[in-house]
C-alpha cells in the first residue's frame, strides 16, 4: 500500500531523510520509533507530499505521487490524499462547527456527499470511537483526547484505505493517552493500513506488524516487535531502548 523508495529530503543545507526505502503491506500496522530529529514526522509527511523530497519516491496504492521531486498533476494528487488519512498531533478542528460537522465536512465537500448521508456516517463513526454523546457539541467543550478521537473519525470519514498517524499522542495529558490508542488499536485489529509515529513503546509491543527504528535520517533497523525490543540487532537501537528506560526509572514517583 505504502513504497518508499530512495527518499531523500532536505530542508536548506541540512539533509533530514538520507536515503529510506521501506514497505507498508495491506491491512499492516507499522510503527516508526527513534529518537527526536531522527526525521520520523518528516518521512510521514513525505508519504503524502505535505513535503515533497527531492530524491526518490514515494508510491501509495498503484500511483507513484512524486518521483525525483516530480509530483502528479494536482488533480490526481488530491484523488489519492482523499483515501489517505492523517491524523497530526494537533487536533486541527475547525472551532466553529460542532463535532459532527467537523466529521461531515470532508465528505460533503470533496465526495459532495448529501448532508443527511454525510451527517448519519459522521454519527456511526463518532459512536465507533466512543464520542457518540458528542456530536452536536463544540470542540472548545472536548478534552484534548476527545477532540483527537473526533480528528480520527474525521480522517475515517472518507473511507481512506491507508492511515498515516504522526505522534498522535503526544500533545495530550498521560491520563488521555490511554483513550486515543484505544481507538487505534481497534483499527489495527479491523485490519486498517496504518503507519503510526509514536514514542508510545507498548502500543508499538502490542500493536505493531513491523517496528522501523530511525536515528539521524536513515533507518537503522526494523522487524517485528518482539525482536526489535528484546533483542535488536544495532547498537543504536540499543542506545534508543536504554534511553527511554533510564529516562522512565528517572521519573519521580507520583505522590
Amino acid at each position: 500500500m505504502i513504497s518508499v523508495i530512495g527518499v531523500k529530503k532536505r530542508f536548506g543545507g541540512h539533509e533530514v531523510l538520507k536515503g529510506i526505502d521501506l514497505e507498508v503491506r495491506s491491512s499492516e500496522t507499522m510503527v516508526v520509533i527513534g529518537p527526536s530529529g531522527s526525521g520520523k514526522s518528516t518521512l510521514l509527511r513525505c508519504c503524502n507530499c505535505l513535503e515533497v523530497p527531492e530524491e526518490g519516491a514515494v508510491r501509495i496504492g498503484d500511483v507513484t505521487i512524486v518521483e525525483e521531486g516530480v509530483t502528479v498533476p494536482e488533480a490526481q494528487l488530491n484523488a489519492v490524499r482523499a483515501e489517505t488519512g492523517m491524523v497530526f498531533q494537533s487536533f486541527n478542528l475547525f472551532p466553529h462547527m460542532t463535532t459532527a460537522e467537523n466529521v461531515m465536512c470532508a465528505p460533503m465537500t470533496v465526495r459532495k456527499t448529501p448532508k443527511a448521508e454525510a451527517r448519519a456516517l459522521a454519527l456511526e463513526l463518532l459512536a465507533k470511537v466512543g464520542l457518540a454523546d458528542k456530536a452536536d457539541v463544540y470542540p472548545s467543550t472536548l478534552s484534548g483526547g476527545q477532540k483527537q478521537r473526533a480528528a480520527i473519525a474525521r480522517a475515517l470519514a472518507m473511507r481512506p484505505k491507508v492511515m498515516l498517524f504522526d505522534e498522535p499522542t503526544s500533545a495530550l495529558d498521560p491520563e488521555l493517552v490511554g483513550e486515543v490508542l484505544q481507538v487505534m488499536k481497534a483499527l489495527a485489529a479491523e485490519g486498517m493500513t496504518m503507519m503510526v509515529v509514536t514514542h508510545e513503546m507498548g502500543f508499538a509491543r502490542e500493536v505493531a506488524d513491523t517496528v522501523v527504528v530511525m536515528a539521524d535520517g536513515r533507518i537503522v533497523e526494523q522487524g517485528p516487535p518482539a525482536r526489535i525490543f528484546t533483542d535488536p540487532q544495532e547498537e543504536r537501537t540499543r542506545a534508543f531502548l536504554r534511553a527511554l528506560v533510564d529516562g522512565h526509572l528517572a521519573q519521580p514517583a507520583a505522590t
